[in-house]
C-alpha cells in the first residue's frame, strides 16, 4: 500500500531546524546527508515514526525564503499526534516550545496550537480513544 512517506518543510537554515526539531520537540535526526552542492538531504521524525517523516529543505532562492514560516497561509499545517498531551506539552514548553492557547478539550481530542521556530503553525494532538 502506498503511503506518505516525506513532507518537505522549507527551513531558513538546517543546523538552527535541526536544533529546533530534535531539542524542543524531540524528534529523532533521522539523515543528514551532504549533497554536494552545498545542500543537505536532512530528515526528521517524531520517535518511532516510519511512515511520515519531514524533509527540512533550506529555502534555495528568494521566493523559497520568502515561504519560511508561511508555508500554509497562517493556518495550522502540521498535526503531532501524542499519546500523552501532558507529558508532551510540559516538556515542549520548558524546551522553549511557544504555544498559542492553553490545552483545549475537543470532541476529537486534547489540543493546543504552537508555533514552530519560523512561525508555522501546529497542532499538539492527543486524540480522544476510540477517535
Amino acid at each position: 500500500m502506498a503511503h506518505l512517506g516525506l513532507v518537505a518543510l522549507v527551513v531558513r537554515d538546517y543546523d538552527e531546524a535541526i536544533a529546533f526539531y530534535v531539542d524542543a520537540l524531540g524528534f529523532d535526526l533521522v539523515e543528514d546527508t551532504p549533497r554536494g552542492d552545498g545542500t543537505r538531504w536532512v530528515v526528521v521524525a517524531p520517535p518511532g515514526a516510519v511512515e511520515t517523516r519531514l524533509l527540512l529543505a533550506r529555502a534555495a532562492d528568494d521566493g523559497q525564503a520568502a515561504r519560511v514560516g508561511d508555508q500554509t497561509g497562517g493556518r495550522v499545517g502540521w498535526f503531532l499526534n501524542t499519546d500523552a498531551f501532558e507529558r508532551d506539552y510540559a516538556r515542549m514548553r520548558a524546551a522553549g516550545v511557544v504555544f498559542e492557547e492553553k490545552p483545549r478539550r475537543e470532541p476529537y481530542g486534547t489540543v493546543a496550537v504552537f508555533r514552530d521556530l519560523y512561525g508555522n503553525r501546529w497542532d499538539l494532538i492527543e486524540p480522544q480513544t476510540g477517535a
